[in-house]
């Protein structure tokens, strides 16, 4: 029974979705609770900052789901409130909790389907082709859209799960 890369894609997961929730809580704090700051983009043609949070979500939804034998299942990109907008986040974290599958899975194959057209990959390949770079995608647009609104974000608040391993030098 062997979980070891099975667990690391579900703590890369997780970890970063600490890093969506800290940057909409550094938003919130920014904006005073005024949740309009959800309706922000980078460009007219661009997707608003809270369908970016339900983008960033579906990537570790769809993995927890295809673990599960499901198929994938995108969440309602009209996200309007904070409240949903976390939920949205903690319900993603309770999927991923759920996951009960050994690395074996990441051996089949799974197709990914758009319309009348598909893409046939390994599991591995699913998860490091497809949904980890869709996942960082939308995780830095969110970045993005918040920097560009004038929300007080560094680099340190993108890479906040980093911070447990931070060490003073000894002199």
């Amino acid at each position: 029974m062997q979980r070891q890369n099975i667990d690391l894609i579900q703590n890369l997961f997780q970890s970063r979705l600490a890093t969506l929730e800290h940057l909409l809580k550094t938003a919130q704090a920014h904006f005073c609770d005024d949740e309009s700051f959800l309706q922000q983009r980078i460009a007219a043609d661009m997707f608003p900052f809270g369908t970016q949070i339900a983008f960033t979500c579906n990537q570790p939804r769809n993995f927890a789901l295809w673990c599960d034998g499901k198929s994938a299942d995108n969440l309602d990109p009209n996200v309007t409130s904070l409240a949903q907008a976390y939920e949205l986040i903690a319900n993603t974290n309770e999927l991923l909790l759920s996951i009960n599958v050994e690395d074996i899975k990441l051996d089949e194959m799974t197709r990914i389907y758009d319309k009348n057209l598909y893409i046939e990959l390994s599991g591995s390949a699913y998860v490091n082709e497809f949904l980890i770079p869709n996942f960082y995608f939308h995780l830095v647009t969110a970045y993005d859209i918040l920097r560009m609104a004038g929300v007080p974000l560094g680099k340190r608040d993108y890479m906040i799960h980093l911070v447990p391993f931070i060490k003073q030098a000894e002199a």
